[in-house]
């Protein structure tokens, strides 16, 4: 398959799966600046590097949080429509009944006005036994119709009150999901501006530096975690392949590789991190929560020793990332903004832990 080709192209760069070495085309650059600029300097330079890399690297991690935020909300927010929407069609129901038998206990007032009402004088004066027998019925029957008539009138105007209290209630909650979306939205704005900000104010050397600093730091991550006794039994295991409902999740998300990341976004040309994962999980069939936090809190935990390919490895302490295993140490995920779909180290960020859709 086309994802599975990409896959192989992909592993030439991974970051310390087991069994697969850094390969390059040539020396690996350093990521420090040259000696001939002086040692102190150097020095200076690589710790202001390293700094703008961490303020970036959180600037980013916060926007993301923000992102997840932003897409819950906008998750109730089409929750709560669809709830308002519903409530509105029963209060126009209700309404219609209700009109409807004010009409019918209005044509019934007339009738009883027409005829004089009930007259119990009439009744025992009746000229024979069925004469009054009958004027029992009927009278009994009208009495039961005008209860029936009241009782549902009762009802249906209680109906209408709590539809009517009910729908308040739903456009003020939908009116504070909007207000916590615009405000989700607008931090993460102001996040990815200082943070483009600070790229910005560097030389292009100075990027290109940066840039491997962060893969650097990235691999260093990927090192420690393969050796730590959560994952270290993924360099003794053999390759374990996907297969079903699994492969096909896998094949879209590895087809997504080179797409750009953008906050908020479901594909198909462009993704966030829990985007990608959900919108390659639906294209198996399966329907999983929209946001990372969701998807941790809600889809059955595995160990990380019996994670196998499919599986959803969710990172740091607010579960604000997340990234699809695809097997021998190795992820397909969104990265951030700047970014494009790729495949890195599965340790190469804070493990929090792993989920399985299916």
């Amino acid at each position: 398959m086309v994802a599975t080709a990409l896959v192989c192209a992909a592993g030439l760069a991974v970051l310390g799966a087991p069994g697969v070495t850094y390969a390059a085309p040539g020396p690996t650059p350093d990521p420090r600046p040259s000696a001939t600029t002086g040692g102190a300097a150097a020095d200076d330079a690589t710790r202001r590097l390293e700094a703008i890399r961490k303020e970036v690297e959180e600037l980013y991690r916060k926007a993301e949080t923000a992102t997840d935020a932003y897409n819950a909300a906008g998750e109730q927010l089409r929750l709560q429509e669809k709830s308002v929407a519903e409530l509105t069609q029963r209060l126009e129901e209700a309404r219609k009944r209700m009109d409807t038998l004010r009409a019918q206990a209005g044509a019934l007032a007339r009738a009883q006005y027409r005829s004089g009402g009930f007259n119990r004088t009439q009744l025992f004066l009746s000229g024979s036994p069925d004469s009054f027998l009958g004027n029992v019925s009927l009278a009994r029957k009208g009495e039961q119709a005008t209860r029936r008539m009241l009782t549902e009138v009762t009802a249906a105007k209680a109906d209408l009150e709590r539809y009517t209290q009910a729908a308040d209630e739903r456009r003020k909650t939908l009116d504070a999901e909007k207000k916590k979306r615009e405000a989700a939205k607008k931090e993460i704005q102001e996040r990815l501006d200082t943070a483009k900000q600070l790229e910005s104010r560097l030389a292009d050397q100075e990027k290109e530096r940066l840039r491997l600093l962060e893969e650097e730091r990235a691999r260093q991550a990927q090192d420690r975690w393969l050796s730590s006794d959560a994952a270290k039994w993924l360099t003794g295991r053999g390759s374990v392949t996907a297969s079903g409902d699994a492969a096909r999740a896998i094949d879209f998300a590895t087809a997504q590789i080179g797409k750009d990341y953008v906050w908020g976004a479901e594909g198909p040309d462009t993704y966030d991190c829990s985007g990608l994962t959900l919108k390659a999980w639906a294209a198996a069939g399966r329907a999983i929560p929209r946001t990372s936090q969701e998807q941790w809190r809600q889809l059955p935990k595995v160990d990380v020793k019996d994670m196998r390919p499919g599986d959803l490895v969710i990172y740091y302490a607010d579960a604000s990332h997340v990234g699809m295993y695809i097997g021998e140490g190795r992820i397909v995920h969104a990265p951030r903004p700047g970014r494009q779909v790729t495949i890195t180290g599965a340790g190469s960020m804070p493990v929090l832990g792993v989920v399985r859709p299916g």
